[in-house]
């Protein structure tokens, strides 16, 4: 039968990792602020290489700033958005967690070639495996207001300048 120390010891080093587990994860992490993201900005052109718009966007290159992406955001402008920054080329899902304005996604190659265009609107009371998933292939997800690529006439096929530094 363990002494009264060990089951003391057990059950401390048991805290110690539910600690550092609930640290890791973000869960007592503040809430992201604009502030907290670098930004830049991205040119959308046609193959043709004329201008169809210009974007202001904050990037999001840590697994926190990617799985918060713009769910603390109220709204966003035409011209701005969130650039989001992948070390590999993947398909990949996105959702609309927690979003309170709908969206348009893309996702770019490593060129910038814009591969696939979603647009998402809000899921409000869905959650987890209930969201839809918006897939697409590439190193880099852009997302932009709400019909901002019909407005502008971006469309798949067309490149995003990604800056030097960003990559």
């Amino acid at each position: 039968m363990p002494s009264r120390a060990v089951n003391a010891l057990t059950a401390g080093l048991l805290l110690v990792l539910a600690v550092v587990l609930v640290i890791q994860s973000g869960v007592l992490a503040p809430p992201l602020e604009p502030g907290d993201y670098e930004n830049a900005i991205v040119t959308v052109r046609d193959d043709n290489g004329t201008t169809l718009a210009t974007v202001d966007v904050r990037i999001a290159d840590t697994d926190r700033k990617r799985y918060v992406g713009l769910s603390e955001t109220a709204s966003l402008d035409p011209g701005e958005g969130m650039l989001f920054v992948h070390e590999s080329v993947e398909t990949r899902g996105y959702v609309m967690r927690n979003m309170s304005f709908p969206l348009d996604i893309l996702f770019l190659a490593p060129d910038g070639t814009i591969t696939t265009i979603h647009h998402a609107p809000t899921e409000p009371g869905e959650s987890g495996d209930d969201l839809t998933k918006y897939e697409g292939r590439g190193q880099y997800v852009l997302e932009v207001p709400h019909g901002y690529t019909n407005a502008t006439g971006i469309d798949e096929g067309d490149v995003v300048d990604i800056p030097d530094g960003v990559a």
